[in-house]
């Protein structure tokens, strides 16, 4: 397994910059954020130029992408937005193909008024993900839904009837085991039951404070955060060994959503503690 990072926090650096700290800190690759009028990564201009100035980037610092990603609403209430997203996922795919990057990382969007989420995956995500997945086949590129659980794939039954509906074989995980344990879903049991659809992770973690849990209870807020790799109650260990067990070799890709610490010493961090497990 590699060390990389999202490069969300980073949105309004240029991607030179983003590989050269890749590169100066010894990250070898980078999940790279594109979203309609922010990222490092445009796509249009990607494909106006055949990737060859990304490609020559990508070459220069030694630095890979481990995928593109495009985190927006896909079910936006508004028409003009959603159509916005769907065609900039499209053109990055397009973009992914051209400058050999072999996964594009999504969302499941956010449920639409009046509907509930395994609704909304029978109604509306399964039929717009079988055709955008056909379009992905066709460019040779696969297809990650990050499991973030505010959005229509919140649990393992969503995940099971999305992937029944939608059998794809480049159709997949962008595997972030923080949205499941705030949950109290086990993230080790699903790993092993949704392994031939991991195609990325995300090495995010997640903190428990037990004492205000026990005060206000779990339908509250505040009793749970975000943190860097090895801040949290995830037993990096064990998860690692079980996505070996699965078969999974690929990025360790750092989302940094940790308030209390800074964005460079964050990401240095998790490589820190992550680089003595794998």
């Amino acid at each position: 397994m590699e060390i990389g990072f999202l490069t969300a926090p980073f949105r309004q650096a240029s991607l030179e910059e983003v590989l050269n700290f890749a590169a100066a800190n010894g990250f070898s690759q980078v999940e790279i954020l594109s979203v309609p009028g922010a990222g490092q990564i445009v796509p249009e201009e990607v494909i106006r130029d055949s990737g060859k100035k990304v490609k020559e980037m990508f070459s220069q610092t030694g630095v890979r992408p481990s995928s593109y990603a495009c985190y927006a609403n896909l079910f936006d209430q508004d028409e003009n937005q959603r159509e916005m997203v769907r065609k900039h996922l499209k053109h990055l795919i397009v973009a992914a193909e051209l400058t050999g990057v072999e996964v594009v990382c999504t969302i499941a969007g956010l449920p639409l008024p009046g509907r509930n989420k395994m609704e909304m995956i029978e109604e509306n995500v399964a039929p717009y993900f079988a055709e955008l997945c056909s379009f992905a086949a066709s460019h040779r590129v696969k297809i990650a839904l990050e499991n973030w659980f505010a959005t229509n794939i919140q649990h393992l039954e969503h995940w099971k009837k999305l992937f029944t509906l939608v059998p794809a074989d480049n159709f997949g995980l962008n595997f972030d085991p923080s949205h499941l344990v705030h949950q109290g879903i086990d993230y080790l049991m699903a790993v092993d039951e949704f392994a031939s659809r991991i195609f990325h992770t995300h090495a995010k973690d997640c903190e428990i404070n037990e004492a205000v849990l026990r005060r206000i209870g779990n339908k509250e807020n505040g009793w749970w955060r975000y943190v860097i790799p090895g801040r949290g109650v995830i037993d990096w260990g064990r998860y690692l060994g079980r996505l070996r067990k699965a078969g999974y070799n690929g990025v360790l890709s750092i989302e940094h959503e940790d308030t209390c610490v800074g964005r460079e010493e964050g990401f240095l961090l998790g490589k820190k503690y992550l680089s003595l497990l794998i």
